[in-house]
């Protein structure tokens, strides 16, 4: 991820990321369907889910889960395949405190 200082600055790069690996996804067939059938979504509703920044994380989730498909978004992208933790970590916001 590159230095960005500003939590907002941030939040809209990982946003970014997340919305371009949907791009990706959503990109070919062999991608799309296990994604929609995980998620409970069908094409239409891929729109109003992106807004939603859980969403965005679960793609980045989804991403993570499979290593095929997160070394193939990053040589797409260009990226490398640490961004995409990096902005699951940023959507999803810092992990809960259970009383340490």
């Amino acid at each position: 991820m590159p230095s960005i200082k500003k939590p907002s600055a941030k939040k809209e790069w990982a946003e970014t990321l997340a919305i371009e690996g949907l791009g990706f996804i959503a990109g070919d067939p062999g991608r799309l369907e296990p994604f929609l059938a995980l998620s409970g979504l069908d094409p239409r509703g891929l729109r109003a889910a992106a807004a939603d920044p859980g969403f965005l994380a679960g793609v980045l989730d989804h991403m993570m889960a499979n290593e095929r498909l997160l070394l193939a978004f990053a040589a797409d992208s260009g990226r490398p395949p640490t961004d995409v933790a990096r902005a699951r970590a940023v959507l999803a916001g810092p992990p809960p405190d259970w009383g340490a």
